[in-house]
Parts: structure tokens; sequence; C-alpha cells
């Protein structure tokens, strides 16, 4: 079948893009069978069936797409667009992460100079642009689970590639939660183990940096999560209590405010030892935490956060206390003023929040009561100036009923 051209179309090709639009993917599976449909078909804009399905939303169809053979990466779009773009326009997520995972490259450019991550972000996509950042192929790291060169044995088993994978895609960098997701996998809750993920690493930091197209946020998120690693393997080996310890300290709040300034401190600490100094984001980094007080805003977390996700500032939606998880909506009963996402990180926090929950309370209840004066002190004002307004406006018609009178 001849290479295709923009616009020209069979007429299979057009249903196609119909059932396409109307989520019928089953009647796509069928025209995909069909010899008349070439499945990276252009229409007069330059838009693939996949470009097509990204955009429209369509996860199931884009899945069928690329598995028959659907080009990730075509650029014939009138303005350079690509289906990873497509699908960080449409805001899901679980497409774009298809699209990446299929080999989707993040550094291509349209018409207007704008990457796939930074149309999400122009149009608002947030969550898409966090997964695009945040993405590194299972077999990248799989690389490391072979021996190279002279090397007997690989530098990562091969059991724990799976685990260690999901750390790394985690777009949660809160350092409980990277220490659930190690404390919740047998394979990885291990000294040994852990210090072999460590080291991988520190490997892909150091190839992030030196490679010719050099990626300082996937280094600096590389390295992050190899400080979370060796740290919790070092808990391990003096503790050998499961990393709960470990838990506790980094929720454990002070007396005052109940702020983690452990926590505050760790990460701090992981941003100092980032081993490439001349790295731009490192020093934007340092810049916007150096001379920040611990205790005040913004914390070690959000700066690092929004560095790596490439979110600008957090959208409206509440986050864990405990363990950072976007969508939280539990709060605490008594002072209603900490969320948790469930109840498991309600009770690892309540060792330590409940030294503030009835100072909170009191916070809350105070501030309540001086917003229900202030309600009330405007109703009274507002009643008040009715009234006013009333008698003025009775004056002014008894004075015209006395003038209308004395013309009779």
């Amino acid at each position: 079948m001849s290479a295709p051209k923009k616009g020209d179309l069979s007429a299979a090709e057009k249903e196609l893009l119909g059932v396409i639009a109307a989520g019928n993917a089953q009647e796509a599976s069928r025209l995909l069978g069909s010899k008349d449909v070439r499945v990276n078909c252009l229409d007069e804009y330059g838009m693939t069936p996949l470009m097509h399905a990204a955009y429209k939303g369509k996860a199931d169809i884009c899945k069928l797409l690329l598995q028959h053979g659907a080009d990730v990466n075509c650029n014939e779009h009138e303005h350079g667009y690509t289906a990873l773009m497509f699908a960080g326009l449409s805001g899901k997520t679980d497409i774009a992460w298809m699209m990446l995972d299929a080999g989707a490259e993040t550094d291509v450019v349209n018409s207007v100079g704008r990457t796939a991550a930074q149309m999400a972000a122009f149009v608002g996509q947030h969550d898409c642009v966090t997964v695009i950042n945040n993405f590194f192929s299972r077999k990248r790291l799989d690389y490391y689970t072979k021996p190279q060169g002279l090397e007997k044995e690989p530098k990562l088993p091969s059991k724990l590639a799976g685990p260690l994978h999901k750390v790394i895609m985690s777009t949660n960098l809160n350092p409980v939660k990277l220490v659930m997701l190690v404390k919740e996998n047998p394979l990885l809750a291990d000294a040994e183990a852990l210090e072999k993920c460590g080291k991988v690493m520190e490997l892909i930091c150091e190839k992030c940096v030196k490679q010719q197209d050099m990626n300082e946020v996937l280094a600096v998120k590389m390295h992050y999560i190899g400080c979370v690693l060796h740290k919790c393997g070092s808990f391990l080996r003096e503790r050998q209590d499961k990393l709960d310890g470990l838990i506790r300290s980094l929720l454990k709040g002070r007396e005052s405010d109940g702020f983690p300034v452990f926590q505050e401190k760790f990460i701090r600490e992981c941003i100092r030892k980032f081993p490439y100094c001349d790295a731009t984001l490192l020093q934007q980094l340092v810049r916007s935490i150096a001379p920040v007080e611990i205790g005040n805003e913004p914390t070690a977390l959000s700066v690092l956060s929004q560095a790596i996700t490439g979110q600008v500032g957090f959208m409206e939606v509440e986050f864990c206390t405990t363990c950072g998880e976007k969508g939280a909506e539990k709060r605490c009963s008594i002072c209603k003023m900490v969320i948790y996402c469930n109840q498991e990180c309600q009770k690892l926090h309540w060792f330590t929040h409940k030294k503030i929950c009835k100072t909170l309370q009191e916070e809350r209840e105070k501030r309540e009561a001086e917003s229900a004066k202030h309600v009330e002190a405007q109703a009274r004002e507002a009643e008040e100036k009715k009234a006013l307004e009333d008698v003025t406006s009775s004056t002014e018609n008894l004075s015209l009923d006395q003038s209308e009178a004395g013309n009779m």
C-alpha cells in the first residue's frame, strides 16, 4: 500500500475516523482488519487515527491502534502536533502513559516550540504534565538486570525491577509515601536489595546528566529516590523494625505546631547531596529553599515536587497530611483541620497530631466565631442601611406630596 498523504483517505479510512469519534472500539477493530485501511493514514490536517483517538480520549481505541502498528511519533500534523501532545491536551493520564510506554518522544516541539508537557500545562492539564515529566520506561530499567561487559552478575536482580519501577514511576514525592511503597513489597524491604536499588538510581542519575540531551529533572528525581532507598536500607540494618520507625521519624511534628522538622531536614539534605553542582535545576532549588527558615513556606517538599512534576503551584485539591497523596477527603473528626486519604494514614499520624489537635480545634472555632460575628455585623449593617434608605424614601415622598398639594 502506498505511503500516506494528507487528505488521501479511502472510504474505509474515513469511516474509521468516524467510529473513533463515536468511541466504537468494536467497529474500529473490524475496520483495522480491512486491507483498505492504513493505520497511519492522514486526514487533511495531517492527523492520524491515533492522534484522533488520543485527542478524543478513547483509551481502548488508542490501545487497539498501537497493537496494529500505529506510529506513536508521527509528526505530519500541519502544526507539528504528535499523539502525545493530543493526549496531553485531552487530559487523559492513562492515554499519555500509553503513548509514553509505546515509545513517544517527550522532547519533540510543535510549530510554536512547545513540547507535549508544555502543551498540557498550557491548557491546565497538570496531571498529564506530571505523567510526562516523570515517565521512565521499564525497558531502560531492565538494562541493569543484565550483566554488562565483564560483569558476572547484573547490577539489579530481575526480581527487583518491577517493584523498583513502581517506586520510580510514583509522582508523589512525599518521603513517607516512598517508604510505604518500599515497605509494602517484601522484595524491596531488605537492606541488601535496597543497597543495590540505590546504586542503580545513582547510575541512572549520572546517565541522565551525562547523556547528550541532559535531563536534569529526571536526574534530580532519581537522586532523590536513591537517597530515600539508602535511608530505608540503613534504617533496616540499624533498627530491624520493618521501616515503621522511619515513617514515625518522618511524620513526627515539633511540639509547637506539628511541623515535621526531620522530614524537612531530610529532604534538604537529599537536595544538598546532589552530586552535579553546576546543574541549573539544583541551583534553582537551592535559591528557593535556602533562605526559608524551617517551618515556614515553601517547604522543601513543595519546591522539589513543583520542580519535578512541572506543576506551577498546586491545584485546588487536598493532599493527605501523612503520605501526600492527592485527593484526600477524610478530615480529623475533632479539629477538622488536617486531612487524610484513609484511616490507615490517620492512625499513622495520630501519635504526633494528638499533641496539637486540641489547639487546632480551638483555633478553628475561634476563626469560625469571628467569621460568624463578621457576617452578623454585615447583615446588621445592611439592615440599618436599608432602614435608612426607607426613611429617606418616605421623607422624599412626603415632601413631594406636600409640594403637589401646594400647587393645587
